[in-house]
């Protein structure tokens, strides 16, 4: 019911706790008789509700068998902690023994017992949040499926499929950061990113410098004010045209520099951020880009910032 039949209001309210629905503007019952679907046990702080929950975890596409997988533990001990008797020793081993087994049943299996620690790996070297792993794993899962792995290394799949979720993302790493955490060359890994755009007609993400710009400031630990103006100063390059044609990154680190100038930030004054397969020649480069287009839009004051640090 979507309409309230006394006086026609649509702010109708579902009340699960004493089991009406009824009008907020007239105050009209129009169900007294409401299902509740929740549990039938009730808890008053966290640890009953741990205590009482019958339900098991979330499901984990990062995770073998998607975290519902049955534990057989090594301690033989029962359900009160006491000692098993030694035939029934035995019989766990073999039922431990058998767990093992089946989980490596076919080849599917075996690859995502080496590819899920892999990219629990690299996900925690490079502080990737929980959310995005789960999609680059399920990503994962649906390239094993359709067979696009075999004949590849699955580090540089692994990479790949970090390196297109996280632009997805706007969280973009570099493949020189995925060459150093996987151990192959940011060329394979560049071959295999392109080769799964192509099998499975995902669209590349375009990046832009923006995108950096939260991941350096908060490495750099500037304030607010001046990841803004950075920001600030992008958009105005970007209409500019400046920025077309230049690697984002060096964009990103050059704007840090020259908002912390133009805010007064101590944290920009040191040495520049080091990021691989960047030299400090290019951010000065983009640097002085940028302060003529800064100063077009009068966001330079009459003492210029000095250079960026060299």
């Amino acid at each position: 019911m979507n309409k309230c039949p006394d006086c026609g209001s649509e702010r109708i309210v579902s009340d699960y706790r004493h089991g009406e629905v009824f009008c907020r503007n007239c105050g009209l019952i129009l169900e007294d008789t409401f299902f509740d679907f929740g549990p039938e046990w009730r808890a008053f702080d966290e640890d009953q509700k741990s205590k009482r929950a019958r339900t098991g975890g979330p499901v984990k596409f990062a995770k073998m068998g998607k975290g519902l997988t049955t534990e057989i533990d090594r301690y033989d001990r029962d359900i009160r902690g006491g000692a098993i008797q030694p035939e029934r020793k035995a019989q766990l081993y073999r039922l431990r023994k058998w767990q093992r087994r089946s989980r490596m049943a076919d080849s599917v299996q075996r690859n995502l017992s080496i590819a899920l620690p892999e990219l629990d790996r690299m996900c925690s070297y490079l502080n990737i949040p929980e959310n995005i792993k789960e999609e680059c794993a399920m990503l994962y899962r649906k390239t094993l499926s359709k067979g696009l792995i075999r004949g590849r290394s699955i580090e540089s799949i692994v990479a790949a499929i970090i390196y297109l979720i996280s632009r997805q993302h706007h969280r973009p790493k570099t493949l020189e950061e995925l060459e150093e955490v996987s151990g192959k060359d940011k060329k394979e890994i560049g071959r295999s990113y392109r080769f799964i755009c192509k099998k499975l007609k995902l669209k590349a993400p375009v990046i832009a410098a923006i995108d950096y710009v939260p991941r350096i400031a908060s490495e750099l630990l500037v304030s607010g004010e001046t990841m803004a103006k950075a920001i600030e100063i992008l958009e105005k390059a970007r209409e500019e045209g400046v920025t077309a044609g230049r690697v984002p990154i060096t964009v990103a680190i050059a704007s840090i520099y020259l908002a912390g100038k133009l805010t007064g930030d101590k944290q920009t004054q040191g040495e520049i951020i080091k990021f691989p397969g960047i030299s400090k020649t290019t951010i000065q480069g983009r640097y002085n880009e940028l302060m003529v287009v800064a100063k077009k839009h009068s966001m330079i004051p009459e003492k210029c910032p000095t250079p960026v640090p060299s």
